[in-house]
């Protein structure tokens, strides 16, 4: 049996496949505090429309206000409890909620729970490209 992992050569990504996040090294993502992140599923294994990370915060982690001109993203809580701000509105949020924000609009998110567990999507790919984000 065959674990696909992310880490495919660039001229020749893998194509489908599954994914271990236990086998993955997390980032810690530009603008956030108290966050890593597994990217799961992007460019680097084949995917060209979209992107899937796993997102990790702990108590008193944050996202600061931002926005991506080019690109909508989706979040769905799988554990944990935050307020997110989201075009000048506060929310609060908690697992099996979903947030999302479509292009260019801000948003935010401050962790009012011990540790807080998000799957993160993105169309098209963000990749942490500096061009795909407004602070």
């Amino acid at each position: 049996m065959k674990t696909m992992q992310g880490n495919s050569s660039a001229a020749e990504p893998a194509r489908g496949g599954v994914i271990r996040p236990s086998e993955l090294e997390g980032y810690s993502p530009a603008n956030h505090n108290g966050t890593t992140n597994v990217r799961l599923v992007g460019p680097h294994n084949g995917a060209r429309h979209m992107e899937l990370l796993l997102g990790e915060f702990i108590a008193g982690g944050n996202a600061l206000a931002h926005a991506h001109p080019t690109l909508e993203q989706a979040v769905y809580v799988l554990e944990g409890t935050a307020v997110t701000g989201i075009d000048g509105v506060e929310y609060e949020v908690q697992a099996g909620d979903v947030m999302f924000f479509p292009e260019g609009v801000y948003h935010s998110l401050k962790v009012t729970s011990d540790k807080m567990k998000l799957l993160v999507f993105y169309a098209p790919p963000y990749g942490e490209d500096p061009d795909k984000v407004i602070r």
